[in-house]
């Protein structure tokens, strides 16, 4: 039987992280000299980006547990992950959309770093309606678990080609380091991690939501 996440404490830590968070973001760190206040988007756009790679990095090592086990658990991990993920990639597209408009003056731009990341999303939410329109369980999950896996090798795409291919995103982490002032270093870690733990616990409630899914449908079958 699925047992329930007792994330009460966890819930209160992120309320703290949160909070602490929006107060770094709005009234601490300094306004950027040259994009002014919708630089602070930044602090929102990096950490959903993070998450979403989290997500997908999750979604492929699921896939490849399935594969070796046939355990239903790692598949509904993968699906769990691969929800999050497409909802936060999602938040990725829409915050650097508001951003880019007043920097770059158009709301979209065909440049190599949000090209990779369009492909990206687009792979997995192949992978969601994949796995609403596929035939029984068991193939279902093996044709979502090679997607998964094949789907995280853009994930490096995404991540080198402002470096490789020299567009108009920033590259903020380079081998000399993060490129931003302390206050800004600092507020952007706390968001981060904010944010990490926000994918935790969503992540840890959306599973339990799947397997006990699962046992409904179970229960179901007993019915005469």
């Amino acid at each position: 039987m699925a047992k329930a996440f007792d994330d009460r404490a966890v819930a209160w830590v992120l309320f703290v992280a949160m909070a602490a968070s929006l107060y770094l973001v709005f009234l601490y760190v300094p306004t950027e000299r040259e994009m002014g206040i919708i630089q602070r988007i930044f602090y929102f756009h990096v950490p959903l980006a993070w998450i979403s790679f989290l997500a997908f990095l999750i979604v492929c090592v699921a896939g490849i547990q399935y594969l070796r086990q046939r355990s239903r658990w790692w598949d509904a991990l993968g699906t769990s992950a691969a929800e999050i993920g497409v909802l936060f990639s999602t938040l990725v597209l829409i915050t650097g959309s508001i951003w880019a408009k007043p920097i770059w003056g158009t709301w979209w731009t065909w440049e190599p770093r949000l090209v990779t990341f369009l492909i990206l999303w687009f792979i997995y939410v192949g992978y969601l309606l994949l796995r609403a329109a596929a035939g029984d369980d068991e193939r279902r999950a093996r044709l979502a678990a090679v997607v998964g896996i094949v789907g995280f090798l853009d994930v490096p795409l995404v991540f080198f080609s402002a470096r490789l291919l020299r567009g108009l995103s920033p590259v903020v982490f380079t081998r000399q380091g993060a490129g931003l002032a302390p206050p800004m270093l600092w507020t952007l870690l706390v968001s981060l991690a904010t944010f990490t733990l926000l994918f935790v616990l969503l992540l840890r409630q959306r599973l339990f939501l799947e397997l006990a899914k699962d046992e409904v449908e179970a229960l179901k079958e007993l019915i005469p």
